[in-house]
């Protein structure tokens, strides 16, 4: 009874620290920002998805390490990829967390040839690899960001965040166990092409209000999909690892325990859904950036970026395919943790 009782507890805090991580929605306070982005085209020396790009930076169409992007063509049912994973190296053991720079094309209509790029975010990661984000970003005509948040209060790069409600003493508490850095202290908000593509904090209490949707209800329909797959010989063995990581203390540890449980987030994210499919946190923030998105397009803006949690990224996979004739061209991986021994000094 005490073992399943602290199977629960674990899951809790992975599927809470899980949420907080991928879904920063309460405003830049309260808020911690999962990982990557591909060179613009044709405007920036960055590799394009299907050029080589070395160890770190990789380009596919079906998940493997490298190799060669061809479009996939419009298949409007075309089934969302992973946009998270973790890379393993020649032995087999775990080398990095990567999240995914998915490229789509529209292919007819009045925004045919415009190239969208869903960046994944994980809001907890490397210096390194946000260095290489606002490098990246400069290149794209628009940057569309994620931020529960009015359009103009922007983070302030460098500002340390620190606080005494309990989202922010979560989010410490995290970047200090597995020793990482928050995206909002680290991603540079500043320019002119960053335009936030999020609800306010109104609008966003309004929608939850509107369909009876609350944190707890969330948090208990994450919790459901969770326990529906916890049976499996595989989730039983990653809730081990990330009990005895937890009880290691081992920063190591507990990365490539809580980087597992990446592979098991479509299931804990379509589990956010009420009746009929929608909820704030997931389906009606990405229509408020779609809406976002259109208005971009309708100026003129034929190279942009989506720069969102890689949570929301199958939901806005299927919008792109279905409302804008877009065609996947590929993903490039680009590595948000270090999980290599010795990766911790």
């Amino acid at each position: 009874m005490a073992c399943n009782r602290s199977r629960v507890e674990v899951k809790s805090l992975v599927a809470a620290g899980i949420c907080w991580i991928v879904f920063p929605f309460l405003g830049h306070d309260l808020a911690a920002q999962t990982v990557a982005a591909p060179a613009p085209p044709a405007t920036s020396a960055k590799p394009t998805p299907g050029e080589a790009s070395g160890d770190k930076n990789q380009s596919d169409t079906k998940n493997a390490p490298s190799g060669s992007v061809k479009p996939s063509g419009s298949n409007k049912k075309e089934k969302a990829p992973a946009f998270t994973r973790v890379d393993l190296d020649g032995k087999g053991d775990p080398r990095a967390l990567q999240t995914a720079v998915a490229r789509y094309r529209i292919s007819s209509g009045d925004y045919e040839g415009a190239i969208i790029d869903l960046i994944g975010a994980v809001h907890i990661g490397e210096k390194a690899y946000y260095e290489e984000l606002n490098d990246r970003f400069k290149g794209y005509d628009v940057i569309l960001y994620e931020l529960v948040a009015n359009p103009d209060d922007k983070p302030r790069k460098g500002r340390e965040r620190r606080g005494i409600n309990p989202v922010g003493s979560i989010q410490t508490g995290m970047k200090d166990s597995l020793k990482l850095a928050f995206q909002l202290e680290e991603i540079d908000y500043s320019p002119k092409n960053f335009v936030h593509a999020d609800m306010s904090p109104e609008e966003f209490g309004e929608d939850m209000a509107r369909r009876n949707d609350g944190l707890v209800s969330m948090f208990a329909r994450i919790m459901g999909a969770g326990f529906a797959t916890q049976g499996s010989k595989k989730n039983a063995e990653a809730q081990a690892d990330m009990m005895a990581a937890m009880l290691s203390g081992d920063a190591l540890k507990m990365r490539r325990a809580m980087a597992k449980q990446f592979d098991s987030m479509d299931n804990q994210m379509a589990g956010l859904a009420d009746k009929e499919g929608k909820s704030t946190l997931l389906t009606e923030r990405n229509a408020k950036a779609f809406e976002v998105m259109d208005r971009e397009l309708k100026t003129g803006h034929r190279n942009i970026g989506v720069f969102y949690g890689a949570g929301h990224f199958p939901d806005m996979h299927a919008r792109l395919l279905r409302d804008f004739n877009a065609e996947s061209m590929g993903i490039e991986w680009l590595d948000a943790w270090d999980l290599r021994n010795g990766a911790i000094k």
